[in-house]
């Protein structure tokens, strides 16, 4: 998954919470756009847009952007500089069996999942789906174990990237037809108003629900979620996809380095490549 672009009604704001607390650093910023992430992994682009309406909760859009850490020192010093600088934005944790996670909530109502996953080899799968769960994770052991002087210190430790990208939609059964049998991804998991889809074995890169949207429309233009950006290995690949979408009457954009489409709640997916 590439970083997920937000458009934000107050971009100072945005980017202090971005960096300050999760924390991210500034890889560029010009006029209206802020480029955050780690080392040179771009996580989240805040785009500002003062002149957009916030989202209604019960609309399409974004439920949550999940930032995926190397090691639990590096998520545990994550997790202390959100309670250090903005403790009114957590909203839980839990230990997900593939995962453990902590969330909160930006400062424009954009959900946030930080979270470290246990190796592939501690997951299990039953029929082609994987085992996951809500288990209690209680903050402040996870902080006592996890947290180095280090980690205090300097919150930044290690590398971070967007994990998968968990959306709010208007019924499981349309992104079941868009995701998976039109866009190309696997199901993992269908659980509970949700779907997780995923390539290449990993437990999701993208997840869907309805627990807040269930028979929401399309989207109009607000503050939130700007773009989902999906990389894949090669161009090779994007044509694959491009073909793929165009088969099923998907309307797309391409503008040689960039295919962009939406999904059907108007949510802008991109497509590039990293090779």
């Amino acid at each position: 998954m590439g970083p997920v672009t937000l458009r934000v009604a107050d971009l100072d704001a945005m980017t202090r919470y971005y960096t300050q607390a999760v924390p991210l650093t500034v890889l560029t910023a010009v006029g209206p756009m802020a480029v955050l992430g780690r080392d040179t992994e771009p996580v989240v682009i805040l785009e500002h847009a003062p002149e957009l309406r916030h989202a209604s909760p019960r609309d399409a859009g974004l439920y949550h952007t999940a930032i995926v850490f190397e090691t639990e020192p590096a998520l545990a010093a994550a997790v202390a500089s959100v309670a250090r600088h903005a403790p009114g934005t957590f909203t839980g944790s839990a230990d997900h069996l593939v995962s453990k996670a902590f969330y909160f909530t930006d400062p424009e109502g954009n959900g946030v999942e930080l979270y470290w996953d246990r190796d592939r080899t501690a997951w299990s799968w039953t029929h082609g789906q994987v085992e996951m769960d809500v288990m209690r994770l209680d903050p402040n052991t996870y902080l006592r174990e996890h947290l180095t002087e280090a980690g205090a210190a300097d919150p930044i430790v290690g590398g971070a990237r967007v994990g998968h990208v968990h959306l709010s939609i208007g019924d499981v059964e349309t992104a079941r037809t868009f995701y998976v049998n039109q866009l190309g991804f696997e199901t993992t998991l269908d659980w509970n108003g949700a779907l997780f889809v995923s390539a290449g074995g990993y437990h999701h890169h993208m997840a869907m629900n309805v627990w807040n949207s269930s028979g929401a429309g399309r989207r109009g233009r607000t503050l939130g979620l700007g773009a989902v950006n999906i990389a894949l290995p090669t161009r090779e690949d994007i044509g694959t996809t491009t073909e793929r979408l165009l088969h099923y009457g998907v309307e797309i954009r391409d503008d040689g380095a960039t295919v962009s489409f939406e999904d059907p709640w108007a949510n802008l997916v991109r497509l590039t490549t990293n090779s």
